[in-house]
C-alpha cells in the first residue's frame, strides 16, 4: 500500500502488479479513498472505511471512466452517509440505486410539469430527446453525483460550434433534469448546469420586403397543395405561431364575426385572432371542402393535423427565389406592415399575443376593435403592395383566396 496524490497523469503510469496479485494506493488529498490495481491492469476506485470490527469496501467505479474529481466527490457523499449512521450495506444500496442521467431523464420526461400545470408536449418531449441523442451522450450513462460541471460546459463549448442556440438550449435541459431530480429530492449535489455563461443572443429581425411578397405569392399559385398553400397564407394572414394554425380547429373559428379563439398559447395564456377580410374569404373556401376531420389543416400523422411542412416551405422558397426565410418570419412580416401602417407596439403586441412583465396589464384591458383595424391595415396594405409590384410587371395580382 501507499499514500499517493491521485492525478489522471500518476494513476495511469501505476505498475502493474504480478499475476494473482493486487495493489492498493490512497489518496493524499481524501484518505479513505483507495484505487485497486489488478495484474489484468483494471484500475477501480473504493472509499475504504472502518465498520465496526471489518473493513467496508465500497465500489465507487473504474478509471479512467470514472475520473479522479468524480471519485473524490462521491467518496465525499460515501464518508457522509457514514459519518450519517448508514451502515455498508445500505451505503452500497445508496450507491447502487442512484438514478444515471439517462434515468432521470425519463423521470423527467414524465414527471415533469408546466407552470400550468400541464405535462411537456410531445413536440417538447422530442425535442428534448433529439438534444440528449444529438449533444449529450457523454454524460447520459454517469451517476447523477458524477456529473461534473467542467463536462457540462464542454458540451456547451463543443456543440457551440455547430449551433449557439442548441448549445443553450442543451444546457438548459440539464439544468431542468437536474433541478427536477433536487425537487423531488433524488439528488443532493449542485446542480453542474447552474449558472454556465449562455451564448449571446442574435435578435432575428427577417420578415417579407415587398418586392419578396410579389414573388411569395406568385410561388404560391405553383403549389399544387391547396392545404400547403392555405396554411402559408392564414400563418401570414394572422400573425398565429405555427403550431397554432397546424392544429387550428373548426369549432374555434367563427366566421360571421371574423374570430379565432385560441384556448391556450405558447405562454399559457388564451388569444382571439382577428380574420381579416383577406383571411375569411379563405376559411370559408375551405369549410365548403372540409371533410369529417375537426381540423382546418388535417394531417394523416398521429396528431390528426398538419405538423411540420418543411419539405413544402421548402420548395415555396424556391419557386420564390426567396433566401432565409421561416415560417415563423411570417409572423414577423404582419408585425412589420402593423408598424408600416402605424399600429403602437401596444396594438402589435395584442395581435401577436406578445407576453411581457410590464405590458400584460395594460394587454388586457384592450378589446379587440383597434387590433382587428390594425391587422386589416396591415393585411390591406401587403395586398396592395403585391398588387402594385405586378402592375409595373405587367402581371395581374393573384388572389389570395
Amino acid at each position: 500500500m501507499a499514500n499517493v496524490k491521485f492525478t489522471k497523469s500518476l494513476l495511469s503510469k501505476l505498475p502493474v502488479p504480478n499475476v494473482g496479485k493486487r495493489e492498493t494506493f490512497y489518496d493524499t488529498e481524501v484518505p479513505k479513498l483507495a484505487l485497486r490495481v489488478t495484474h489484468t491492469g483494471v484500475r477501480t476506485f473504493y472509499v475504504i472505511k472502518r465498520a465496526g470490527g471489518s473493513m467496508a469496501w465500497i465500489k465507487l467505479g473504474v478509471f479512467p471512466d470514472m475520473t479522479v474529481e468524480q471519485a473524490r466527490k462521491e467518496a465525499g457523499m460515501v464518508l457522509g452517509e457514514f459519518a450519517h449512521g448508514a451502515n455498508p450495506a445500505a451505503v452500497k444500496r445508496a450507491i447502487k440505486a442512484e438514478l444515471t442521467f439517462s434515468e432521470a431523464f425519463d423521470q423527467f420526461l414524465v414527471g415533469k410539469r408546466k407552470r400550468d400545470g400541464t405535462k411537456l408536449s410531445d413536440k417538447t418531449k422530442r425535442d428534448y430527446q433529439d438534444l440528449l441523442r444529438l449533444h449529450i451522450d457523454a454524460i447520459k450513462s454517469k451517476k447523477l453525483s458524477a456529473v461534473e460541471r467542467s463536462e457540462v460546459k464542454a458540451i456547451h463549448a463543443r456543440v457551440t460550434k455547430k449551433s449557439p442556440a442548441q448549445a443553450d438550449k442543451a444546457v438548459a435541459m440539464i439544468s431542468a433534469v437536474f433541478t427536477y431530480m433536487l425537487d423531488l429530492e433524488h439528488f443532493k449535489g449542485v446542480n453542474p448546469a447552474s449558472r454556465i455563461q449562455k451564448n449571446p443572443t442574435m435578435e432575428r429581425d427577417r420578415f417579407l420586403q415587398p418586392d419578396e411578397l410579389a414573388r411569395f405569392f406568385d410561388a404560391l399559385g405553383q403549389i399544387p397543395s391547396d392545404t400547403m398553400r392555405d396554411f402559408f397564407l392564414i400563418a401570414l394572414l394572422t400573425g398565429a405561431r405555427r403550431a397554432n394554425v397546424s392544429s387550428m380547429r373548426w369549432s374555434d373559428i367563427d366566421l360571421e364575426s371574423g374570430v379565432w379563439h385560441l384556448s391556450k398559447t405558447k405562454n399559457g395564456t388564451p388569444q382571439n385572432v382577428t380574420l381579416s377580410p383577406e383571411a375569411v374569404p379563405i376559411l370559408k373556401a375551405r369549410a365548403e371542402r372540409a371533410g369529417v376531420s375537426q381540423y382546418v389543416f388535417p394531417g394523416e400523422g398521429k396528431s390528426g393535423h398538419l405538423v411540420e411542412p418543411k419539405k413544402a416551405w421548402a420548395s415555396l422558397l424556391r419557386l420564390a427565389e426567396i433566401e432565409n426565410l421561416r415560417i415563423h418570419d411570417l409572423r414577423r412580416t404582419l408585425a412589420s406592415w402593423q408598424a408600416r401602417t402605424g399600429a403602437s407596439m401596444l396594438i402589435i403586441g395584442k395581435s401577436l399575443n406578445h407576453k411581457t412583465h410590464q405590458a400584460t396589464g395594460i394587454y388586457a384591458r384592450l378589446d379587440l376593435d383597434p387590433v382587428r383595424q390594425s391587422v386589416n391595415a396591415a393585411t390591406a396594405a401587403m395586398m396592395d403592395a403585391v398588387r402594385n409590384i405586378d402592375k409595373l410587371d405587367g402581371k395581374s395580382a393573384p388572389d389570395p383566396a
